[in-house]
């Protein structure tokens, strides 16, 4: 019958409920991924370069995603890509024996990371071999290690471990063999080239070493990118098909107010899941038998959430849409956008958070899991977010009134930017609950602005279109924010970012205050006003009009 084919409440509960299955199973997995690269034992680099592979692949999948019953059934072929692609990960080999588990390592001595406590220094200065002075290294995370650190480690434990005993041996002879230890320690001058040529041995062994500890790297990259870009992209092109269905369909049934408050379910189903699973994973042992980690367990929730979002994509009303064109759209939107200076700022604006806001994120759980964070305040912490913005959501029309103009905009800057020069000060790990909390200014009152904009600009038929462009510079700034953060992270170190990223924005708020106060202002029309004005010239003007009729007709009628 018409009336079940159109029943529009039906339509939202199953779309809200997508959305918060699918929030949950992004929440679960995505704010991990570089937990897990981290257990792989790649470095900081590679892992900011596949996150920023994840953020760019998603650009592309608006453009060549079909729509009809084309998409209905990329549906289904996207939710089994996506769960395959997500568990693959689970499957890769780490590069190295010394990835970082998160667990007590002296509890299970079997797991990797496991190494020996180096030696104390109380050996005689005679028994030491000279090393040459190493060129110091800048500040960086305690588990930030140079390849192959744990064959190393083991070959000078097992060196320490032989002088060890043969100090001890020695201690317990008389005072008159003291001379004998010295003699052993010293070489003899036939021992002279070959101690000469020494060096050069352990140098090429070194860099051989070093040679295959990097290859073993790549090559774990190379099958991670690919595992998670194919991820990004069938999970994208899923939530991409799925919106396009909900909002054709509400579109068609003139309901479409409705669906802004869509995003609302997505944002409490990330919280949900980011916080659900943590508590799973906080209660397991550090593996799962023999060789699974237990942070697979992110990957395995994924998995079974996003199936149960195809269950309930099945029973969605289908609806053909009558327009298949999307570029015009799309060009509308950049002409839009290029001829509104204030838009231009707002999109560098959306842009560098985007940029400073992947670039800490990415990062920070490898703090707290550093300074000793369980699973479940870092669950805490991920889930925190969305749930500060619903939170303030019901304050959204006091807060746009009481901040118009770019005062909001202004706002969420620098809310950001305290917000990453308190994580560059965290001395604890729950201290991070508190300043994730300012998120619901940060991110929270940019996207007001962001429809605000959206709504100032937009011409009829381009509002979703321009909505997608200024997302995706969004996701292009979190690309390569990424890209960029993992160099800093190798090289300077995590609190270098952030206050970075804090120094960016600071600069970026004097930026739109300087251009926006040359920019021409913008004349306010006071429609009440202007009503007003209209009523009470209405009589006048129309004793006017009358008297011109008439002198126009009398003129007619004298010139015939």
């Amino acid at each position: 019958a018409m009336s079940e084919r159109w029943d529009v409440g039906r339509a939202l509960a199953l779309a809200a409920l997508f959305w918060l299955l699918q929030g949950a199973a992004r929440g679960c997995a995505a704010p991990f991924l570089p937990l897990y690269l981290r257990l792989l034992a790649l470095p900081a680099p590679l892992v900011g370069a596949a996150a920023g592979a994840r953020q760019l692949a998603a650009l592309a999948v608006p453009l060549c995603c079909p729509r009809g019953r084309a998409g209905r059934l990329l549906l289904a072929g996207s939710v089994l890509g996506s769960a395959g692609a997500g568990l693959a990960l689970t499957l890769i080999p780490p590069a190295g024996p010394s990835g970082h588990t998160g667990c007590d390592s002296r509890l299970q001595p079997g797991l990797p990371g496991s190494l020996p406590s180096p030696l104390p220094s109380v050996l005689p200065s005679a028994l030491l071999v000279p090393v040459p002075a190493a060129t110091p290294e800048p500040e960086r995370l305690a588990s930030y290690r140079p390849p192959f650190a744990g064959l190393q480690e083991e070959t000078l434990g097992s060196a320490a471990t032989d002088l060890a005993d043969n100090v001890e041996e020695s201690l317990n002879t008389s005072e008159s063999n003291e001379p004998a230890l010295l003699k052993t320690a010293l070489p003899t001058v036939g021992d002279a080239h070959v101690s000469e040529n020494l060096p050069d041995s352990q140098d090429v062994n070194f860099e051989a070493v070093q040679s295959t500890s990097q290859d073993r790297e790549y090559q774990v990259f190379l099958m991670v990118l690919g595992a998670v870009v194919l991820w990004e992209l069938l999970a994208t092109s899923l939530e991409w098909t799925m919106d396009e269905s909900i909002y054709e369909y509400l579109d068609f049934v003139d309901a479409t107010d409705r669906y802004r408050r869509l995003w609302l379910w997505g944002s409490a189903g990330a919280a949900a899941g980011a916080c659900g699973v943590s508590v799973l994973v906080d209660q397991l042992d550090c593996s799962l038998g023999s060789s699974i980690p237990r942070l697979a367990v992110h990957f395995y929730a994924y998995a079974v959430l996003v199936m149960l979002s195809l269950m309930v994509s099945v029973f969605f009303p289908s609806h053909i849409p009558r327009k298949s064109a999307r570029a015009p759209g799309l060009a509308k939107a950049l002409s839009l956008l290029g001829g509104d200076g204030r838009a231009l700022l707002f999109a560098g604006t959306v842009f560098l958070v985007g940029a400073a806001s992947s670039a800490g994120h990415t990062f920070l759980l490898w703090q707290l899991q550093d300074q000793g964070s369980s699973e479940l305040l870092m669950g805490l912490w991920v889930g925190l977010g969305p749930l500060a913005e619903l939170a303030l959501h019901p304050l959204r029309g006091q807060l746009l009134r009481a901040l118009p103009g770019c005062r909001l905009e202004l706002l969420s800057l620098a809310v950001l930017a305290a917000q990453l020069l308190g994580y560059s000060l965290l001395r604890a790990p729950w201290a991070a609950l508190p300043v994730q909390a300012l998120s619901a200014l940060g991110s929270g009152a940019l996207r007001w602005r962001l429809q605000g904009t959206v709504g100032d600009i937009a011409r009829p038929g381009t509002e979703r279109a321009l909505r997608a462009l200024l997302g995706a510079l969004c996701a292009g700034g979190a690309g390569l924010g990424s890209f960029g953060g993992g160099f800093v992270v190798q090289r300077f170190g995590l609190a270098v970012l952030f206050q970075a990223s804090c120094v960016g924005l600071g600069l970026w708020i004097l930026f739109i205050v300087i251009v926006r106060s040359r920019l021409p202002r913008q004349r306010k029309i006071n429609y009440s006003q202007l009503l007003a004005a209209d009523s009470s010239e209405m009589s006048d003007s129309e004793e006017e009009n009358e008297k011109d009729w008439l002198v126009e007709a009398m003129k007619d009628e004298s010139f015939n």
